[in-house]
């Protein structure tokens, strides 16, 4: 079995609505393409702070998230990680904040933090209780997926299209009905 070198992450909150822009995409990138067994793509949901154990000695990771933006929603937003440190961490204004910068600044700090990182980011439009995704970030989710593809070749990966893609529909989605009539 190979240990994973490369993590493909998608992080956000399936029920809010936007937020779950990270988790949709890496969905729609396992339905479309194949990666060789150095390569895991995981949708980590909301981590926090213990986004630690993904990063650590990693040698590449591509995360896939919204991030904030005056850019009208569905804006794709493009970050390596000189990127990501340049600026001091920002206080935590919720326990969904995936404390991304202050993860890497201290896995920086003990010499394991990536040697490279690419963030796809996604301008939201609508963050409340839904689990939909608003019409500009759907349509974003294929310019997104082929983002992590370009990434992940830049990386050195040999990405290949499925012959038969895989049926998308989330988890989250197959419930919907269960939801929607509580």
């Amino acid at each position: 079995m190979t240990t994973p070198t490369i993590y493909v992450l998608g992080l956000g909150n399936v029920l809010m609505g936007d937020d779950g822009v990270g988790p949709a995409v890496v969905r729609a990138f396992e339905a479309e393409y194949i990666v060789p067994p150095d390569v895991e793509v995981v949708d980590l949901g909301t981590p926090g702070l213990d986004l630690s154990p993904w990063l650590a000695d990693a040698k590449r990771v591509i995360i896939v998230d919204t991030v904030k933006s005056d850019l009208p929603p569905g804006t794709l937003r493009l970050y390596k990680k000189d990127d990501l440190l340049v600026r001091s961490p920002s206080p935590r204004v919720s326990p969904h904040d995936p404390g991304l910068k202050e993860t890497l600044l201290a896995l920086e700090f003990a010499g394991r933090a990536p040697s490279e990182i690419a963030l796809v980011g996604v301008v939201p439009g609508v963050i409340e209780m839904n689990l939909e995704l608003s019409k500009p970030v759907q349509a974003a989710i294929p310019k997104a997926v082929h983002a992590v593809v370009a990434a992940l070749e830049r990386f050195g990966v040999d990405v290949k299209e499925r012959p038969n893609p895989l049926g998308q529909q989330a988890w989250w989605a197959s419930n919907k009905l269960l939801v929607e009539s509580r």
